[in-house]
């Protein structure tokens, strides 16, 4: 599909400098802009990227200043926020080129399910029982659906997701390729001799609300009673685990690798990094950022606190105490030179 630099500030509410029928059928960065292509300038470190490029088209700030003896053989679109703007056309873009509708063959749909309208089934899906599926949803191939579960509006299922029997994921979520819901928490219970252990049934299920999305091969544990809750416009990496009866509370980001034990709670608007692990029955309050790699091991009460370390404490902690970590094998050089000069002064 093709757009003109004029059809595409009019999107954005932009102003066009140069030729307003310049035509893009695609996207690239500004460093590797190639002609018929449309690129953004918002970092100044690739300021002069957009003297080079052969980009059609490059959308920028209506601040940004022209260096008029350099001035750029490319048909300009002045925006408020370049960043925002080009992030608003990608989503665009990605609509348009997933857009798919109908039922692909051989599939499974049970004679009980609904399907709302305009909904994608790919090839070799499994809807169960009951299944109440919203209007424009696309489930990818191969995904597999559990007897009971609901979906709401607008929500894309990508190939090889499974969610389990009486999950309900809300509308304009997005699920990544192999990510699990709903498979079973981690319960098992010791006998009195502490020999064996016995499964504990897991007969909750996973509630994810609207404006979710999780990445690739994660997963998200069943309650063992009740539910494990992702909350509005939570944002889940690639290979997280979210265990059973956990909450993540609203617009929180959680980064690859990292895993929410049993029961814990996360509130709203956390940031937490990569490969952090949080110990089972905690209470992170809102607004916390913890540092990748960080272990949490005690609750987090104070709102907007950043932390770091395994066991994490404050960042500003952490890092004096690292430069003296850092510090530790001069100091014992030092160290023991003083005490060889006293054995030597003693002697």
């Amino acid at each position: 599909m093709e757009f003109s630099a004029a059809q595409i500030s009019e999107l954005l509410q932009g102003n066009v400098e140069g030729n307003p029928d310049a035509k893009v059928n695609n996207i690239s960065k500004i460093e590797e802009g190639k002609p018929g292509t449309l690129s953004f300038l918002a970092n100044p470190k690739y300021n002069n990227y957009l003297y080079s490029t052969e980009a059609s088209i490059v959308i920028i700030n209506h601040d940004f200043k022209i260096e008029k003896a350099l001035r750029p053989n490319v048909t300009l679109i002045r925006v408020a926020n370049a960043y925002e703007s080009f992030a608003k056309l990608l989503a665009l873009y990605s609509e348009i080129k997933g857009e798919k509708t109908g039922i692909e063959q051989p599939c499974f749909i049970s004679e009980s399910a609904k399907l709302g309208d305009n909904c994608y089934i790919g090839a070799f899906a499994y809807i169960g029982k009951n299944v109440q599926i919203g209007d424009n949803v696309k489930i990818y191939p191969h995904s597999y659906i559990g007897d009971n579960c609901k979906i709401g509006n607008n929500t894309i299922i990508f190939s090889g997701v499974k969610v389990y029997h009486e999950c309900e994921i809300g509308t304009h979520c997005t699920i990544h390729a192999n990510t699990v819901i709903g498979s079973d928490g981690f319960g098992f219970a010791p006998n009195a001799q502490g020999e064996t252990f016995a499964k504990v049934p897991q007969i909750g299920n996973v509630v994810i609300e609207d404006h979710v999305e999780i990445g690739s091969n994660a997963s998200i544990d069943r309650a063992t009673m009740g539910s494990t809750i992702l909350r509005k416009g939570v944002k889940l990496d690639n290979l997280v685990q979210i265990a059973h009866n956990a909450e993540v509370g609203e617009n929180t980001v959680i980064a690859g690798l990292s895993g929410v034990a049993g029961s814990s709670k996360v509130g709203k608007n956390c940031m937490i990094g990569a490969q952090v692990g949080i110990a089972g029955h905690l209470k992170i309050t809102d607004g916390v950022k913890i540092a990748g790699q960080s272990g949490i091991g005690s609750n987090i009460d104070k709102e907007g606190e950043i932390v770091q370390g395994s066991p994490a404490f404050s960042i500003g902690d952490y890092k004096r105490s690292y430069v003296l970590f850092r510090s530790l094998p001069k100091m014992n050089d030092k160290l023991n030179d003083v005490i060889k000069k006293l054995n030597q002064s003693t002697k």
